[in-house]
């Protein structure tokens, strides 16, 4: 199987997943992979419960694509995120309730449980919100994104990188679940934050820990 087509199965089983995990909705959010040539991404308007190899766009990270289906609106932020970050190998986006939820009130994933140390830093940031689609969204999470290997978009979702498609849909999963459970714990009270030398040791525990590709996200 050839690297293009091995990325278009991966994206298209990738997105399938979301949608039975729960994580993403009708069109909602889109999976990508980097190819030597660029990146292979879901196209505009493919479904959780229909998405085939077909139903994905082989195009370069400058917007040239080589298929006649329409690449996803979020292709930008995609390529971006490549473009500013050479490890990571996929890129998730989802729209997933969490996540969602603690976006739509403009609020950063704070060291409220170790695991958060596992995206790169101290927290999750939030972008500010852009309108979808555009150039602008792409530059903000980038910006939210330095040093980390996720972040929240705004008044919109989630987005998470992996050095593969496999990696990058685990690093999902773990990201809805702790949104989940850090508004779960706010609903309770007043969460206790972890402080940097704890984040730090836990960092370096990662390094080790079944082995450190493990633990990458």
């Amino acid at each position: 199987m050839s690297e293009v087509a091995q990325a278009r199965d991966e994206v298209a089983r990738a997105y399938r997943e979301l949608g039975r995990l729960g994580l993403n909705f009708g069109s909602a959010g889109n999976v990508s992979c980097r190819v030597t040539e660029g990146m292979v991404i879901t196209r505009s308007g493919t479904t959780v419960d229909a998405t085939a190899e077909g139903d994905t766009v082989w195009m370069t990270l400058d917007g040239n694509a080589t298929d006649a289906a329409v690449p996803s609106s979020e292709w930008p932020m995609h390529a971006a995120i490549l473009r500013s970050f050479p490890e990571a190998g996929s890129v998730v986006h989802t729209h997933a309730d969490a996540c969602t939820a603690l976006a739509c009130l403009g609020e950063r994933l704070p060291a409220f449980h170790y695991m958060v140390a596992g995206f790169g830093g101290d927290d999750v940031r939030c972008a500010p919100y852009v309108t979808f689609g555009t150039p602008e969204l792409a530059e903000v999470a980038v910006e939210a994104m330095r040093e980390r290997t996720a972040c929240l978009l705004g008044n919109h979702g989630m987005i998470v990188t992996g050095r593969d498609v496999k990696t990058a849909l685990a690093a999902a999963v773990r990201l809805e679940t702790l949104a989940r459970q850090y508004l779960l714990a706010r609903s309770a009270g007043t969460p206790r934050l972890l402080d940097a030398g704890q984040m730090d040791a836990t960092r370096e525990r990662y390094k080790t820990y079944g082995g450190a590709a493990s633990t990458q996200v």
